[in-house]
């Protein structure tokens, strides 16, 4: 088929041009799957239907009742699928050229307290390995807002214990390097001394962290980790895989860090999504202020 044909060059040319990460491609494979599918069914033709084909196609997203925000993905990846192929002269004209993305009620991330982050990283034993390297996995999360991804793909040698940093390849494959407080350091000394060295036995590895058989461990399985933890410390409230990051990010504006360093930290691209977190703490100032003021 011609559009399965022109997809895999343009993920191609996502991967090897635009440096894309894994999980991003995949991303763009499963919306743009969708679309594909959604043509072959109804026997758009391709390429004079296309622009027929995606009108169509969005007017079923909206019939099915999806959120406004996978709705603007999935045209987010049509409309960079499209440009693609016109500018590679596949089509004469982009389809998606005049269409806009749905409006977007912007949902301020959910973070916990500093008394709920004490609570779950003190939820793991320390006296198994497993305990360790949860333990050291948590601390390194917070203390570094990194993303899921990020942490499970640290390598032994991103760490300098003597300098105190870790070196993170983020979107993009962009390196950043991330500052480790004492404690975090602290934690991952135990759980390389202790905790490691017993879940891989005799081979080695490069994976910082590794689960029961020495492999490394997944965002899955830290994501069901978190929750179990968060269970056990008391901390009932809904989760999100990057709960930690929106955490860090709040707590350091919260005790008057700068915008810019937080944005470093996170190693976003663009300040504007880092300034979300400023809302939090607008939110959080009125919230004190009301309680203490009193004529609030």
């Amino acid at each position: 088929m011609l559009l399965q044909k022109w997809l895999q060059e343009f993920l191609d040319y996502m991967r090897v041009e635009r440096g894309l990460a894994q999980n991003t491609l995949l991303a763009y494979r499963s919306d743009l799957t969708h679309f594909s599918d959604f043509v072959k069914k109804r026997r758009f033709a391709v390429p004079g239907g296309l622009r027929d084909a995606l009108l169509a196609y969005l007017l079923e997203l909206q019939r099915t009742g999806l959120a406004a925000a996978t709705v603007a993905r999935r045209l987010a990846a049509l409309k960079a699928f499209f440009g693609f192929l016109a500018r590679v002269n596949y089509l004469q004209e982009d389809p998606a050229g005049e269409l806009s993305s749905p409006k977007l009620i912007q949902r301020l991330p959910r973070v916990l307290t500093q008394q709920d982050v004490e609570r779950l990283l003190i939820a793991p034993r320390c006296n198994t390995p497993i305990g360790l390297r949860d333990r050291a996995m948590l601390e390194l999360a917070y203390a570094t807002g990194v993303r899921v991804s990020e942490l499970v793909g640290l390598d032994m040698e991103s760490v300098n214990f003597e300098a105190g940093y870790v070196r993170v390849f983020g979107k993009g494959a962009r390196e950043r390097i991330v500052p480790l407080g004492r404690i975090a350091l602290h934690c991952l000394a135990e759980y390389l001394e202790r905790g490691r060295p017993v879940l891989v036995g005799g081979y080695g590895g490069k994976s910082l962290f590794v689960n029961r058989r020495g492999e490394r461990l997944t965002r899955q399985a830290f994501w069901k980790m978190l929750k179990g933890y968060a269970k056990a410390a008391g901390v009932n409230k809904k989760l999100s895989p990057h709960t930690l990051r929106h955490s860090f990010a709040t707590h350091l504006l919260e005790n008057g860090a700068d915008l810019r360093v937080v944005q470093e930290l996170l190693g976003h691209a663009d300040i504007g999504t880092t300034q979300v977190y400023t809302r939090i703490t607008r939110k959080r100032l009125r919230e004190v202020y009301d309680f203490s003021h009193p004529r609030a």
